[in-house]
């Protein structure tokens, strides 16, 4: 049996996996209630993200805060883009955190621990009294969120069928949009109420999604890739058998099933335990090894940065400001904003149905040419909106431009980049780092979203509708990263990723032309070197060299 691995520590964490008091659910009704309890998680990320909008927008609030000028200054706005991105501090700084514990403690108690900490940070924001404050409300509540972002996709992934990750990340990504819209209608609501409570109210609701992960996250199994890692052989076998039955398989059936796939895990740990005592944080930025992890590590950080490099944060966060400049009143303004967050919702249905069907780089392909289309429309549409020279008539057809632009990049980003940048990461890290490469996800998406959110204000006051412009060149940018860089990893175990990373090179055909040879000559380091593992190593339209 394979020495246990889990932390000694680990036993005074709270929470945790135990089969007694698991579920009595068994096959998609545990995969799906699993993927519920996930999607929870990350729609009190998308809450937590998009409550800010509205509060920032308060007059009580930015009166509590010192931000009340008229007209904003360029101080106001470094307040306002300040408050915002030190929450991404925080995230930075729970996902290093997330990271070493969810691979030393495991996926369930680390989840648990996120909880702890993100509602304490939202109990302070919601009794926040002046800057300082909320920013350290901020953030603490950013450690947990950047926690919870780092482990729940690697869990999800970890637990569900290499079949169909895609679908369970996209429902969980569509609550996550949901939590988004929730907050903002909330807001929209309390509009006309008591001042303090339309912006306190909102900020405590954060807590009870966080009351209701920690009572049933423990009542939910472990990852078995994890529980193999840590020489908890049987209760992985266990945790397989629970989310493979079918009713199709008879007990033979799904035993075999199992099996092959406990095998598979069990021998991606034996190849991995060496290089597993020697790695660090800094080692897999820096350092390179026969895995690769440097190069997967910078794949995984850039990806994200360029997730929010397409434009999103200004549009999610500052999208009553986007309306307004488009020439519609404060009302028209948060109404369209709202209406706009519903769609956004509604169009994850996409990413759903489709991620596991055409893949993820096609996904990125077809969403950043047509985010970039979308957005520079908007620009120009901005531009002769707020030209007084024309008539009001024709400037209100050009805000209608504008509108159109933002429901059409908001839909298509919700359809393809919202989802793939958090399920990538899951997918090419090996078993042995996988909540570390978590980590780095979030990391990546904390280093853009502080950049965006931080800069967006000042860009809106500086170059106005240049900014719909500039964002929307930067998607095309995206394109040639995605072809050259990044390997399709749809339809594939989460085992065969090392073989797409045994080659030096960094060009991604290069490296599968060499993974397809070596599977063709036996020399690949996976145990499945055959005709079968040559195909995989081609994408679905070329032809495979037999």
């Amino acid at each position: 049996m394979t020495k246990s691995l889990e932390w000694k520590y680990s036993k005074y964490f709270p929470g945790g996996y135990n089969p007694r008091r698991q579920l009595p659910l068994q096959g998609q009704r545990m995969t799906w209630a699993l993927n519920l309890i996930a999607g929870i998680a990350i729609m009190f990320y998308g809450f937590d993200q998009g409550v800010m909008s509205g509060v920032n927008n308060t007059p009580n609030y930015q009166s509590r805060m010192g931000i009340f000028s008229h007209p904003q200054t360029d101080n106001d706005s470094a307040k306002i883009g300040g408050i915002v991105a030190v929450y991404y501090g925080g995230t930075l700084i729970g996902a290093l955190i997330g990271g070493a514990l969810g691979d030393a403690i495991g996926r369930i108690k680390t989840i648990f621990f996120a909880c702890v900490w993100a509602a304490f940070g939202a109990a302070l924001q919601t009794s926040t009294q002046n800057i300082t404050w909320m920013c350290l409300a901020r953030v603490i509540t950013g450690i947990g969120t950047g926690q919870l972002n780092a482990l729940v996709p690697v869990w999800t992934s970890e637990l569900s069928h290499h079949s169909a990750r895609g679908a369970a990340m996209g429902f969980e990504f569509l609550l996550n949009i949901a939590g988004l819209a929730l907050a903002y209608w909330i807001e929209f609501g309390l509009r006309d109420g008591n001042q303090s409570l339309r912006w306190r109210l909102p900020l405590g609701i954060q807590i009870v999604f966080l009351l209701v992960l920690m009572v049933m996250i423990p009542l939910f199994p472990e990852s078995p890739r994890w529980l193999a890692k840590v020489g908890r052989t049987d209760e992985a076998r266990t945790v397989l058998t629970v989310l493979r039955t079918s009713q199709g398989d008879s007990k033979a059936e799904l035993q075999e099933k199992v099996e092959v796939e406990l095998q598979g895990i069990l021998e991606a740990v034996e190849l991995e335990r060496e290089p597993e005592e020697k790695t660090t944080y800094w080692s897999m930025l820096f350092k390179n090894d026969p895995l690769h992890l440097r190069r997967r590590t910078w794949l995984i950080i850039w990806l994200q940065i360029m997730q929010e490099l397409v434009g999103i944060g200004v549009i999610t966060v500052y999208a009553p400001t986007v309306f307004t400049q488009a020439g519609y009143s404060e009302y028209k303004a948060n109404l369209l904003s709202g209406i706009n967050d519903l769609s956004y919702m509604m169009s994850v249905l996409v990413a759903v149905v489709t991620l596991d069907r055409v893949g993820r780089k096609i996904t990125l392909y077809w969403g950043a040419i047509v985010m970039g289309l979308a957005l520079i429309i908007a620009g120009v549409g901005a531009k002769h909106s707020g030209d007084q020279a024309l008539r009001q008539s024709v400037r209100e057809s050009w805000g209608a431009v504008v509108t159109a632009g933002v429901f059409v990049y908001t839909a298509t980003f919700g359809a393809t980049w919202l989802t793939v940048p958090w399920l990538v990461p899951t997918e090419i890290m090996p078993l042995f780092v996988r909540a570390k490469g978590g980590c780095w996800s979030v990391v990546g998406w904390s280093i853009g979203n502080a950049v965006v959110t931080e800069l967006a204000p000042f860009l809106f006051n500086a170059i106005t509708y240049w900014t719909f412009i500039l964002f929307g060149i930067l998607n095309f940018f995206t394109l040639p990263n995605i072809y050259f860089l990044y390997p399709e990893t749809s339809n594939r175990s989460l085992e065969d990723m090392n073989v797409l990373f045994e080659s030096k090179s960094i060009w991604v055909h290069r490296a599968k032309a060499e993974a397809a040879r070596r599977a063709g000559v036996g020399e690949s380091r996976s145990s499945k070197g055959s005709d079968v593992l040559i195909d995989r190593f081609h994408d679905k339209d070329e032809p495979v060299q037999k």
